[in-house]
């Protein structure tokens, strides 16, 4: 007997289409220890956004409720404002999963970059806008691979074809 599911393709690598790089500049952090973990939270101070399908900037005052856990994960947070280039504002919210080595944190309080390959930061965009030019954001699949640096984090944003 087949299902549905057999008929799905299977796929080794999925299609998607870059959008956009971003560079979010962000305040010290204000670590929090909770019982759920420890709350970093980091306030972003501007940024910018260059790619072909998105330009424009980081309003400041969003930011990043990341949440480690006992396990080391860290369970990503993101609201942030966009502002295109030509003067349209999109909602950015993001989650995500961020992995790094046992000596990251004090490596990064050193002021050095995690490579991306010693790292896992991966994002899971999301996009909400009524503009007519930007609308599309708000319907489609967006996944994000990110660096960690000192004072700021970048991401590299592809649509899911």
């Amino acid at each position: 007997m087949t299902s549905a599911v057999d008929e799905l393709p299977l796929v080794d690598a999925l299609p998607v289409e870059h959008l956009f790089d971003m560079r979010v500049n962000l305040a010290p952090v204000q670590p929090i220890s909770t019982p759920m973990g420890t709350r970093l939270t980091f306030v972003a101070t501007g940024g910018t956004i260059d790619g072909p399908r998105l330009r424009g900037e980081v309003v400041p005052g969003g930011g990043d409720w990341l949440l480690v856990g006992a396990d080391g994960t860290g369970r990503v947070d993101v609201r942030a404002t966009l502002r295109t280039h030509d003067g349209v504002l999109i909602h950015f919210e993001s989650a995500g999963i961020i992995k790094v080595p046992a000596d990251g944190l004090q490596r990064l309080s050193a002021g050095h970059a995690l490579p991306f390959d010693e790292t896992y930061v991966r994002t899971t965009p999301r996009f909400a806008t009524s503009d007519p030019g930007y609308s599309w954001l708000s319907e489609i699949v967006a996944v994000g691979f990110n660096v960690l640096s000192p004072n700021r984090v970048d991401y590299r944003v592809y649509r899911v074809l």
